[in-house]
């Protein structure tokens, strides 16, 4: 018999993987479910409060005078955050064993030489993407937080913080800072691909400096010196990260 999987035998297989990932997914969404009560204040609400540990390392009055009340006005509001913030929490703890899945998927198709760095690849990428969001939820989301609700339009607007407002903006950064966080293994396949290499990364080092400026200043609306440099240096590091580990410059034509 030939070993030739079919179409159909392939959608049967990714089937059956989804199904596993769902599986886990409802499992721990209603185990988070039950538990964000207890750690939704202390933990989900943490930059609210001016005792955050966070603004106590940073130091010199950098978090919020005083607490920040956080209001709700929609009837249902509270119960459909709950939903939601259980899902999010949810697929972040999901988020190795579906790595590991999409690795069992894909992994029939490849190569025994190539086993070893997609391997790698979603290893790394799982690691980086926790790294980025702890980069979000400890430094950049407090450091917007903190902005946004000590700046005055005028002295008469005072500032009440929806719940919803508060929720988009917190879930948001941190899993777009986890997204950042895949540039180094985004540069690894490219390299993979031949797209990318060393020689053509640093020879654009300057304009990506240009460019990870523009975008540490679009996460963080401050014009703060110090609040640009403390979202820029982990994305430069980033970038100087995926020089390292992108593949060799490609061999010049004889």
């Amino acid at each position: 018999m030939s070993d030739e999987m079919s179409f159909w035998d392939h959608l049967d297989v990714l089937r059956s993987y989804l199904i596993r990932v769902l599986v886990v997914l409802a499992v721990v969404l209603v185990g988070c479910f039950f538990a964000l009560p207890y750690v939704f204040d202390g933990f989900i609400l943490g930059p609210t409060h001016s005792g955050f540990f966070v603004y106590r390392w940073l130091g010199f009055a950098y978090g919020p005078a005083s607490d920040v009340e956080i209001i709700n006005i929609n009837v249902a509001s509270q119960f459909l955050t709950h939903i939601s913030t259980s899902f999010w929490i949810a697929l972040v703890l999901v988020f190795p064993f579906l790595m590991y899945e999409v690795w069992a998927f894909v992994r029939p198709a490849l190569y025994p030489k190539e086993v070893r760095g997609v391997r790698t690849a979603f290893a790394g990428g799982t690691l980086l993407f926790y790294i980025g969001c702890a980069v979000g939820y400890l430094v950049v989301f407090p450091i917007i937080f903190r902005f946004l609700t000590q700046y005055r339009i005028g002295a008469e607007v005072l500032n009440q913080i929806n719940l919803g407002s508060y929720m988009s903006i917190f879930l948001s950064m941190i899993f777009v800072m986890g997204l950042v966080f895949e540039m180094p293994i985004l540069a690894w396949l490219l390299g993979a691909l031949g797209v990318l290499n060393k020689k053509m990364l640093r020879s654009w080092r300057r304009y990506a400096i240009v460019v990870l400026l523009i975008l540490a200043a679009a996460i963080t609306p401050t014009g703060d010196p110090f609040t640009l440099f403390v979202v820029f240096l982990p994305l430069y590091l980033l970038y100087e990260l995926s020089i390292l580990i992108v593949r060799n410059p490609a061999p010049e034509a004889e």
